[in-house]
């Protein structure tokens, strides 16, 4: 990815490749954001309540304003509307499935994790906490190892994602003796635009759990990694 400019592919990036519940804009060999949660891990009313003042805000944004600057407007709302999502995955931790807080499985997703670095990403940080996790990769084919024929394949995020959710989902359960939905089926995904984003989301990733008042320092919470300090 090239930062020199301060973004990946201009205001082209901001337009969301497909969308399900969340918009998603993955373009080969970017450097991607992504959490992912338990099934359940929110109530229902608060999903709602959280899109539908993010869809009143950006009728208010399409009505004021045009060009680069809805764009720009946009994207921070999304970015807003991220926070406030994850914001409330901690607030309802008590109500939420908490099988991350299960060393065992924590470890399970944690080896999964490490297991996919250099094959379909190269891994630059992630935190796991009770219900949800945080996870940021860099999917440039440099970081990739070819195959045997030396040729270096390319792995959209979707089918990356659909991997590691599924792999670690059987043994997920197996290890809780449970059978069933493990993860929710959609994950946030948010292409790192700069450098200075870039520094400023992995910051954000491996102080979730001081954030979230479970350790003083970020060092001391055991399923966080990265790579980069």
């Amino acid at each position: 990815m090239d930062y020199e400019n301060g973004t990946a592919e201009g205001n082209a990036e901001l337009i969301p490749l497909y969308r399900r519940n969340l918009p998603h804009w993955q373009p080969e060999g970017a450097m991607f954001f992504i959490t992912f949660r338990l099934a359940n891990s929110l109530p229902i009313h608060i999903i709602q309540e959280l899109e539908a003042e993010r869809e009143r805000q950006k009728k208010i944004i399409r009505a004021k304003y045009s060009g680069a600057q809805q764009h720009a407007e946009l994207y921070k709302l999304d970015k807003k509307h991220f926070g406030q999502f994850d914001a409330w995955l901690d607030r309802c931790v008590e109500e939420s499935p908490r099988w991350l807080a299960d060393e065992k499985v924590a470890q399970i997703v944690a080896d999964e994790i490490h297991w996919l670095d250099g094959e379909r990403y190269s891994l630059v940080a992630y935190c796991l906490m009770s219900n949800h996790g945080h996870l940021v990769i860099d999917t440039a084919e440099r970081n990739i190892k070819p195959t045997h024929a030396g040729v270096t394949r390319k792995y959209p995020l979707t089918d990356t994602m659909k991997l590691l959710k599924g792999r670690t989902a059987r043994f997920c359960n197996q290890a809780l003796g449970r059978s069933g939905t493990f993860w929710q089926a959609e994950s946030y995904d948010h292409v790192i635009r700069n450098q200075k984003e870039y520094e400023n989301i992995v910051w954000y990733v491996i102080n979730n759990p001081v954030k979230a008042g479970l350790v003083e320092q970020w060092e001391d919470w055991k399923y966080t990694y990265v790579n980069w300090l």
